[in-house]
């Protein structure tokens, strides 16, 4: 019945800084894979300011409460408040004006809108105006203290909870008008109160209550990724207690990592509840080449095939996008099929697709990609951790999960279709893609000479992989980032200043910007989490970083002091938040030619 799409934290990853014309390329995609159930979460801050107001808060109150754009997904699953906040009022006019634009043109298109619901967050202002309401603390949340998170859960069973709900979805409805499906997430990492499994039902029944007070033929769309983050706390009956608090058939919970670690098989189909099968595969954002093709061939039927299966619908959930689009054309397709694609021929027809023209060259290479990067097996996490993108250190994980060399070889032969190939977007942006993870192979590499060089004193050749790599291969990567559109940091900035109506705006968006995509929190508390691999961001950015280490391991070996790790944080944190503050505007237009950039990179590193 449903191909889903979107993940509450692509909102923040992806699409915060989108204006109508990206959001509008967005959907026509959407109903060009066939999707037809998918969020529309924008404007809803607009609704809340309104909500709490009437309340009875003060702006103040509700100032603290609210993040900063580039960090709103994590403020409405309650882990996150006022952290590179507040939002400014042009923020919410705008937001709505783009809301009212998103849910008319997929309307328009035959798909299904999930709106926002209260989730029982609330600010702590609240607690002023109704001194007496049950709230309880939450815990923090990932390596956020209480300045930025802990954040007030209302007890299911204290009647303000009931009107909070549906006083914010009937606001809502009669702002944006309704097709019945509501997204609410209230422990999204986080433990809740009690494992008693009739508290747990009872919280879910006041949530779906505080649903269908305003809308009586409402449908909970739950994320089940609270199930697999803490498998200890969700044993079995407390999964059943809190899925039974809702109506079986009223609630659709989304198996977010299906391919990797799907719930249904350990809960019986959810025990009743409807579910739809889910493709998590990128997180933060990240850029890597990276799939488990097998898994989703399979997972889908085999979900459908399950004893008693409740499976409902396919869907696409990576926590970022603009990268390995390959996968999601894969998984798009596989929601229109009866049973798994022979991927190698598939694969061969899509490079014809995606370039517009036969290639035996650029056919061969993605054979060779589908084989290697594009075919993790096993519990498989996609989050890059390649040292180029991490805080660098003596024990950094250099694992692949795949043969370089075939990597390698796909670059050679992508390169060699250049000639043919080489007037088609699709084709110059595989071919960075391609080059860049070559390129972040061969860091790997090199960072273990480094390592093996300091280890065993050999100082000249610690100089000779440390000059290379700062030297060279981190500024060829990023002038062959640079020349590419979808590869500039500046691109990723200048959207953000372009929300802004004043100088004061640009600022506070900016730093969103450059925060999310490295620090992510005042003080590295989710460091690298969201790495992006940008024209801009690799020279200054991990290259100084990379420059500092070798420069301290250098020093190490000449002194004859041991190097220590934690003198050396404290010192690259100064230069990973001067990054965020220094002031340079990077260009949001390419430069340079991507085939003679890559061709260059080829003539100097190909093993």
């Amino acid at each position: 019945r449903y191909r889903y799409y979107q993940n509450v934290c692509a909102q923040s990853y992806s699409f915060v800084w989108w204006d109508w014309a990206r959001w509008e390329r967005e959907i026509d995609w959407m109903a060009l894979s066939g999707i037809n159930l998918a969020p529309a979460f924008a404007g809803q801050e607009a609704v809340w300011q309104r909500v709490y107001r009437n309340l009875g808060l003060n702006q103040s109150e509700i100032d603290k409460y609210f993040t900063g754009p580039a960090f709103l997904a994590w403020n409405r699953m309650g882990n996150l408040r006022r952290w590179a906040g507040p939002l400014p009022p042009t923020w919410h006019l705008k937001q709505l004006y783009l809301q009212y634009r998103i849910v008319e043109r997929m309307r328009s298109l035959g798909m299904t809108t999930v709106l926002p619901a209260f989730a029982g967050h609330v600010p702590q202002g609240i607690l002023r105006v109704f001194p007496r309401v049950n709230a309880t603390r939450l815990g923090h949340w990932s390596h956020f203290d209480c300045t930025y998170s802990c954040i007030y859960l209302l007890d299911p069973e204290d009647p303000m909870f009931q009107v909070i709900g549906t006083l914010f979805l009937k606001e809502l409805i009669k702002e944006f008008g309704t097709d019945h499906v509501y997204s609410a997430d209230t422990f999204n990492e986080m433990t809740p109160l009690s494992s008693d499994p009739a508290y747990l039902s009872r919280v879910s029944n006041a949530v779906f209550s505080s649903m269908t007070g305003a809308d009586p033929k409402a449908v909970w769309l739950m994320q089940g990724w609270l199930f697999q983050h803490q498998p200890d706390f969700w044993q079995p009956a407390q999964v059943r207690a809190l899925l039974h608090g809702v109506p079986l058939g009223r609630m659709i919970v989304l198996d977010l990592f299906a391919e990797s670690k799907p719930v249904y098989q350990w809960t019986e189909s959810f025990y009743g509840q409807p579910f739809i099968w889910c493709m998590l595969h990128n997180f933060g954002g990240n850029h890597g080449l990276f799939g488990t093709v097998e898994a989703i061939n399979h997972g889908p039927f085999a979900a459908r095939r399950f004893p008693n299966s409740t499976m409902v619908g396919t869907g696409l959930v990576p926590e970022g996008i603009e990268q390995n689009d390959m996968v999601y054309e894969l998984m798009n397709e596989l929601g229109w099929r009866q049973e798994p694609l022979d991927l190698p021929s598939w694969v061969t027809r899509y490079a014809e697709r995606r370039y517009g023209t036969p290639n035996a060259a650029a056919a061969s290479a993605w054979r060779l990609l589908l084989r290697s990067v594009y075919n993790c097996t096993g519990v498989c996490v996609n989050h890059n951790r390649s040292p180029l993108v991490r805080r660098p250190s003596l024990h950094m994980d250099t694992e692949l999960w795949y043969n370089a060399s075939d990597v390698y070889e796909a670059w050679r032969l992508l390169l060699s279709a250049g000639a043919e190939l080489g007037s088609s977007p699709t084709f110059l942006y595989d071919l960075v893609d391609v080059t860049r993870q070559a390129a972040q192979q061969l860091v790997g590499d090199y960072y273990l000479s480094i390592r093996q060089a300091f280890q065993s004193h050999a100082l000249p050749e610690l100089l000779t992989a440390g000059g290379v790599l700062v030297y060279d291969l981190l500024p060829e990567l990023d002038s062959l980032l640079s020349s590419h559109s979808l590869f500039l940091l500046g691109r990723w900035l200048e959207n953000a200043r372009a929300v802004a109506t004043s100088d004061r705006e640009a600022e506070q968006y900016e730093l969103n910007a450059r925060n999310q995509v490295t620090l992510w929190g005042p003080s590295g508390n989710i460091l690298d989490y969201a790495n992006k691999q940008l024209g801009g961001l690799v020279l200054d950015y991990y290259a100084v970083r990379w420059s500092l280490f070798v420069s301290v391991l250098v020093e190490s070996l000449n002194s004859g002091r041991p190097f220590h790790q934690d003198q050396f944080n404290q010192a690259v944190f100064q230069v990973e938040r001067g990054f965020i503050y220094n002031k340079k505007r990077y260009p949001a237009v390419p430069a340079g030619n991507t085939m003679e950039i890559s061709r260059k990179l080829f003539l100097k590193y190909y093993p």
